[in-house]
Order: C-alpha cells, then sequence, then structure tokens
C-alpha cells in the first residue's frame, strides 16, 4: 500500500506597509485633528480662540498637503494611483479613501486661502516676492464673506470625518490580524491623533514667536481630557476582550507574554500616557513651567506617532501563517529612517514656505504683519 505524505509550507511573508504608511497615517490625523480644533474660533468667532484658530490652521494646512505624498510613496507602485478612480470598488474603504481624501485636502486649502487672503492683501505693495504673492494669490480685491469661511469649514470638517472613518475602518475590517480587527482602533486612531493635533499647536505656539497663553491652556486642556478618553478607550476594550473573549486582545496578551519586544511596547504606552497627562497637568498649575510647555507638544506629537508605528509596523512582525515573529529592523534608505526624516523635512519645507510667503498671524484679527517679520507678540505670553 502507497502512503502519501502531504507536506505544509506556510511561508514568511514580509511586510506589506512600510514607515511610509506610518507617516501618512500621522500626518492626516494631525491635519483633521488640528482642524477641529480651528472650530471654536473659525466657525464661531470666539475671540479667545481665534489665537489657537491661527495656529491650528497652518498645522491642518501643511499636514494635510504633505500627508498624501506619504500615501503615494508606500504604494509599491504608486504612478498606478489612477487605477483607483478607473476601476472603483466601493466596497473597499481604501477605493473610498481615494475619493475622500483628495476633497478633505482641497477643501482644508480652500479654507487656509479664503482665511488667509485678507492679510495677503496687505502685502500686496511689499518688494520683491513676497508682493508679488500679495498681489496675485487673494485673486482680486473682494472680502472673503464670513458665510463662505463657515460653510467651506463646515464641509472641510464633514470630509474630515470621512477621512477618519476610512483611515480606521481600513485597518480595523482585517479579520486576517486579530490585533486590528477590533471596532477601538479607529476610536483610537481618533483620540491619538487629536492629542498629536494640541502637541503640534504647542509647538508651533512655541517656535513660531507667538506664545499665547490662552492658546497653550486651551491645548494642554484638550491633551488632558483626550488623554482620559484615549485611557478610557483602551479600558474598555480590554475589559471587552477579557468579558468576550475577544481575538484583539487575546491575540495582544498573548505577544505580551512570548515576546519581549512587545512587552516593552506595553511598558512603553502605559508609561507614556501617564507620563503625558502629568506633565500636562504640572504645566496647569505650576505656573513656572509655562515656558516648557511645547516639551509636553513634543511629548504628545510621539505618543501619536508611536501607538502608529505600535499599529501598523509592530503587529506586522507577528506572523499571520506561521508560529512566533517575523524579524523586522528599521532600513535606513528611502523606505525606513530616511523616508521618515524626508517627510518630516518636508512638511518643515511647507511650513517655512507659507511662514515666508503667508501673514497668517494676521488672520482671524491678528496683528498687522510686516513682510520679513517672523514673529509677533499677539497677547501676554508664556516662556
Amino acid at each position: 500500500m502507497n502512503s502519501l505524505s502531504i507536506e505544509l509550507i506556510a511561508p514568511r511573508y514580509g511586510i506589506a506597509w512600510y514607515p511610509w504608511a506610518v507617516q501618512y497615517f500621522f500626518l492626516i490625523a494631525l491635519s483633521y485633528g488640528a482642524l477641529w480644533l480651528t472650530v471654536p474660533g473659525l466657525i464661531f468667532g470666539s475671540d479667545r480662540w481665534k489665537p489657537t484658530a491661527r495656529l491650528a490652521l497652518l498645522a491642518a494646512m501643511s499636514t494635510a498637503v504633505v500627508a498624501p505624498v506619504s500615501l503615494l510613496a508606500d504604494l509599491h507602485q504608486p504612478l498606478r494611483f489612477w487605477h483607483f478612480y478607473a476601476y472603483p470598488t466601493p466596497w473597499s474603504w481604501m477605493s473610498l479613501g481615494s475619493l475622500f481624501l483628495p476633497l478633505y485636502v482641497g477643501l482644508v486649502v480652500v479654507l487656509a486661502w479664503l482665511v488667509w487672503r485678507e492679510p495677503l492683501k496687505a502685502w500686496a505693495n511689499a518688494p520683491g516676492l513676497q508682493g508679488t504673492v500679495g498681489r496675485i494669490a487673494p485673486l482680486g480685491g473682494w472680502k472673503s464673506p464670513h458665510w463662505l469661511i463657515v460653510l467651506t469649514g463646515l464641509a472641510a470638517i464633514v470630509m474630515s470625518l470621512a477621512v477618519m472613518l476610512y483611515t480606521g475602518a481600513e485597518v480595523a475590517v482585517l479579520k486576517g490580524r486579530p490585533l486590528w480587527h477590533t471596532e477601538y482602533l479607529p476610536a483610537m486612531f481618533l483620540l491619538t491623533g487629536v492629542i498629536g493635533a494640541a502637541g503640534l499647536v504647542l509647538v508651533l505656539n512655541r517656535f513660531s514667536g507667538l506664545r499665547y497663553l490662552t492658546g497653550g491652556n486651551q491645548m494642554l486642556a484638550v491633551i488632558l481630557g483626550t488623554t482620559v478618553l484615549a485611557g478610557l478607550a483602551a479600558a474598555g476594550w480590554f475589559a471587552q476582550g477579557l468579558m468576550l473573549n475577544e481575538g484583539s486582545v487575546a491575540a495582544a496578551l498573548e505577544s505580551v507574554r512570548l515576546n519581549p519586544e512587545w512587552r516593552g511596547v506595553a511598558f512603553w504606552a502605559a508609561g507614556a500616557g501617564v507620563l503625558l497627562f502629568l506633565s500636562a497637568g504640572l504645566m496647569v498649575v505650576i505656573r513656572p513651567l509655562r515656558g516648557f510647555r511645547w516639551i509636553v507638544g513634543l511629548l504628545a506629537l510621539h505618543v501619536a506617532w508611536m501607538f502608529r508605528w505600535t499599529v501598523l509596523m509592530d503587529v506586522q512582525t507577528v506572523a499571520r501563517n506561521s508560529a512566533g515573529y517575523n524579524d523586522y529592523s528599521i532600513s535606513l534608505g528611502s523606505q525606513g529612517l530616511l523616508g521618515i526624516v524626508g517627510t518630516f523635512g518636508l512638511w518643515l519645507a511647507v511650513v517655512l514656505i507659507i511662514n515666508l510667503f503667508v501673514p497668517w498671524r494676521a488672520a482671524l484679527g491678528g496683528h498687522a504683519q510686516a513682510p520679513g517679520i517672523s514673529g509677533i507678540e499677539g497677547e501676554p505670553s508664556y516662556g
């Protein structure tokens, strides 16, 4: 009697998403989070929130412009992006995102233009390239109607909700990755995105030379409140997983138990969240520490970025078709460290170009800004 032997081979596939994906998820979350921070001052006209709105609009616009570059770079064949439009698949979140993202970016750019064109007109008689931009960019001497700014802002917010939904859902729907397949993941993307956006506003507040006291207090309050919500969401995810034996929690506990790198990630996550909450709270109650609020901003950005790195990169090291973990070490080239640094460099270049050619500090009732001036004193400052 012949015996038939069948050997099953489970190959170890390489990672599908590279650090470019982390940059995209990070920047687009900063953008829609910062856009939401403009709402009280820009949409509702709150004078106390207008300083924050100036900074948040700069953050929203600059990150919205750079984020799609990271997304295209993550596509293994970026020049074939037009296939999203030539062969639509409306049942795919990624395909829907190819429609949501351009609309969102376009609306944010138009919103920033409507707000910034008023101070831009004041530069029309300036010499050199700044005067040329001041004469051409406003597209006429008409005044930006408040109703049009509000309408464009509301449309941008609606599209930001669509972008937020698709970026979370396109990861959470993947059943093949239990660590991703949970309804809590989009919520954590949202909350950590707002934390990062508030941190970015704090950093811009410090290094733009504005140093708004009220704006700094507002961002610390946002960070404190959102950190608490993120902690509650994480606790809810863990508790539900224990009670219902939910797959993502079981996979997380197994990874932490079996892999020392995952144990380090768990300790980092808990420690970073606690440190962010405590440091933000100290900045609120201890006045002499106000000059260091930008450090809280950097920590908030770190939390938002590292959460996405853990979710998108570390999870991919968990083997899908065999036991154990795949090795991954970040490369130095464009698919690794160079790509990460380059993306941040591109964002910084966009901010510097805006700062050079757009008097954004004078928007929303800010003080007039002469060409070549890098900073103004808008209100009592800190640090």
